[in-house]
């Protein structure tokens, strides 16, 4: 029976950025990143009010449609409650369409506060973050992006088909499982974004990438990915030929000829550089200080270079 949370509970979320692919790890390796959206929830006695600051708070709906708002409303459903009222307050840090998981953290920004709500009004309602994992992915389609913000630090994800057969033995496929672990970055590790002015679409981006490829390339990424876990927990002076990749990258090229451009410099001036998710940030790994001469050349090309350092996991309170 579901209950209903009483007016007067309030929850702070602090849900962190993240980077997917890596490189090869395509829709399966992320890193969250320390560039947060902070969503502050309180329940009412009835309606919803809603507020956006900062990134995108000109471009989202402000209503029952807002992504925040339908993840609240799901985890609150998946511990078993309701709110007949919600005041939702979205400061927001992480830039829209640049390949930085904006989306993937809106979800889970919203899943932690329902899960927070109800946990405020009984500790026992509480679920763990592979239930998280599970609702985030839905929304997603996908679990790199969400799975890293939920879990931070770097995380390997994966999604399992359910089987069943019927009478005649048809198997049929009634759902999808999503799974994800952490691994711990290497201490040296020092991520940083050059992030342009233009955004991306995943959907447009996605759409570049062909539907097969030839067996060289996928065995060629299933090493690199392989690799890149090492790279990136043991030994980060293999991270150059770790991040390498010919499943997507290549093909989405000519739609980000400015991140293009920018993963080649990088990488010609020896530091592992790739797409972050569908770009069009380029997602860059260096062990020491970023080169002064490449930063104020970035910034002369239109893009913001952070340095967001390695994030932990979404945040309530």
């Amino acid at each position: 029976m579901t209950r209903t949370l009483p007016a007067g509970i309030s929850v702070t979320v602090r849900v962190p950025a993240s980077s997917a692919n890596l490189g090869p790890g395509f829709d399966s390796l992320g890193i969250a990143l320390g560039l947060y959206d902070e969503i502050t929830v309180s329940t009412t006695d009835s309606g919803l009010t809603i507020r956006v600051e900062g990134e995108g708070a000109d471009d989202v709906p402000w209503g029952p449609s807002h992504l925040v708002v339908r993840a609240i409303e799901r985890g609150l459903q998946a511990a078993g409650v309701w709110a007949d009222g919600l005041d939702v307050v979205c400061h927001n840090v992480i830039p829209h369409s640049r390949g930085l998981g904006s989306s993937a953290s809106a979800v889970v920004g919203g899943l932690a506060a329902g899960r927070g709500l109800a946990a405020k009004f009984d500790a026992g309602l509480a679920y763990g973050d592979d239930v998280m994992v599970q609702l985030a992915s839905e929304f997603e389609g996908h679990p790199d992006n969400a799975s890293a913000s939920i879990l931070g630090g770097i995380v390997v994800s994966w999604s399992e088909t359910d089987r069943a057969a019927d009478g005649n033995g048809v198997v049929e496929h009634p759902g999808r499982t999503y799974r994800a672990v952490r691994l711990e970055p290497h201490a040296t590790l020092r991520p940083v974004v050059l992030i342009p002015e233009e955004r991306s679409s995943t959907a447009h981006t996605r759409g570049l990438l062909p539907d097969s490829v030839p067996h060289g390339d996928a065995a060629f990424n299933v090493s690199r990915a392989a690799l890149a876990v090492v790279a990136l927990t043991q030994r980060p002076d293999l991270l150059m030929p770790a991040t390498a990749d010919r499943l997507h990258q290549g093909y989405r090229a000519s739609a980000l000829p400015l991140t293009t451009k920018w993963i080649e410099r990088l990488r010609a001036a020896g530091i592992p550089a790739t797409v972050s998710g569908a770009g069009p940030t380029v997602l860059a790994f260096a062990t020491s200080e970023f080169p002064e001469e490449l930063r104020e050349l970035a910034i002369a090309d239109g893009l913001r270079v952070l340095e967001p350092g390695i994030a932990d996991g979404v945040l309530a309170d």
